[in-house]
């Protein structure tokens, strides 16, 4: 259910600030917005997988506090970011 560290490490790598970059806050949005797709099409099949599903609400309430973040400190990045994660349409 959770991403391979392959595909992990390619997200962490296209939205990296500078070389080794893995906390900052594009970063983590980034790598929490491919595990929420994961788990998306995971509860569209396991509909009744309620551990699952709390996992998601939480991995959804992080990104949502990371953004407002973002949002708050630097609106450029912000922007930028939803529009290449195609997040907010």
């Amino acid at each position: 259910m959770a991403i391979s560290q392959e595909k992990k490490n390619e997200i962490m790598k296209q939205y990296a600030r500078h070389d080794g970059d893995t906390g900052s806050a594009e970063v983590q949005i980034a790598v929490l917005t491919a595990d929420i797709n994961e788990l998306n099409t995971h509860m569209k099949e396991h509909k009744k997988d309620f551990h699952s599903q709390r996992g998601l609400m939480k991995k959804i309430g992080h990104r949502r506090n990371l953004l407002a973040y973002l949002r708050k400190t630097d609106i450029q990045r912000y922007r930028d970011l939803i529009q290449s994660l195609g997040l907010r349409r």
